[in-house]
C-alpha cells in the first residue's frame, strides 16, 4: 500500500506524539495519539487502481458518493451546458483526486472560502475550493472542482497549466471530508446515478453519445 506525500507531515507528527505520551505517561496515554496515527494511515491511504481503456469514456475523479446528475448551465469558466456530477467524500473514502480522461491543464484556480457542510449543492460558492479547467480537445473542455468540506483543509491540486493528464492519473488530493464537481461535456450519457458509491480512476460516469 502506498500513501499520498500531503499525509507525511501528519505521519511525523502524530508519531511523534505518540512516542512523547509514551514516554510521559504510558500506554494510557498514548491511546489516542495512536489511534490518531493509525487513521491518518487509514486516510492518505493511495491504492493502486486499474482505469478501463474505452475511447470516449469519463472516469471518476474521486471515491464516494454521487449527490448530483445533471444538465446545467456552467455560466463561470465553460460558459455553456454541462453534465454535472457531484461526488461527496466521507472520511473513509480515499481522497486522491484522478483525471476524468485524457486532458491538457488549461487554468487552476484557488479560491479562499469557508468550510461548511460539503453536501449541500451549493457548497463552492462558499467553500474554499481549486478549479481546474483542462482541455480534452480542441473547443471541448471539461472543469474539475475540488471542494473544501466542513472539516478539511486547503484542496490541494499537483498540476499546473501546460500538464498533461492521462485518463486516470492522479492530480491532487482534498484532506478529509469533501466533494469533487466534474462538468463534462453536454453531449455525454451519463452512466451512473444519485445514490451509487464510485471509485476514482475506475468507475465511469459517462459515456461520449456516438
Amino acid at each position: 500500500m502506498s500513501f499520498a506525500p500531503e499525509g507525511y507531515f501528519f505521519f511525523a507528527l502524530f508519531a511523534a506524539l505518540t512516542a512523547a505520551t509514551y514516554f510521559l505517561g504510558g500506554v494510557p496515554l498514548m491511546v489516542i495519539p495512536a489511534a490518531i496515527l493509525a487513521f491518518m494511515f487509514y486516510f492518505f491511504r493511495d491504492p493502486e487502481r486499474v482505469t478501463p481503456d474505452l475511447e470516449g469514456s469519463y472516469i471518476s475523479p474521486a471515491d464516494g458518493k454521487i449527490i448530483v446528475a445533471e444538465e446545467i448551465y456552467e455560466g463561470e469558466y465553460l460558459k455553456k451546458n454541462v453534465m454535472l456530477v457531484s461526488i461527496f467524500m466521507s472520511p473513509l473514502n480515499v481522497h486522491v483526486n484522478r483525471a476524468p480522461c485524457d486532458a491538457t491543464v488549461r487554468t487552476v484556480n484557488y479560491k479562499k472560502g469557508s468550510f461548511k457542510n460539503a453536501f449541500s449543492q451549493q457548497a463552492f460558492h462558499k467553500n474554499e475550493h481549486i478549479s481546474i479547467v483542462m482541455e480534452e480537445s480542441p473547443g471541448r473542455d471539461l472543469l474539475v472542482r475540488q471542494v473544501a468540506g466542513s472539516i478539511a483543509q486547503k484542496p490541494v491540486c499537483r498540476k499546473k497549466p501546460g500538464d498533461r493528464l492521462r485518463r486516470g492519473e492522479k492530480f491532487g488530493i482534498i484532506k478529509f471530508s469533501s466533494r469533487v464537481d466534474v462538468y463534462m461535456p453536454a453531449d455525454v450519457e451519463l452512466k451512473i446515478g444519485i445514490g451509487e458509491n464510485v471509485r476514482a480512476g475506475e468507475t465511469v460516469l459517462a459515456m461520449k453519445k456516438a
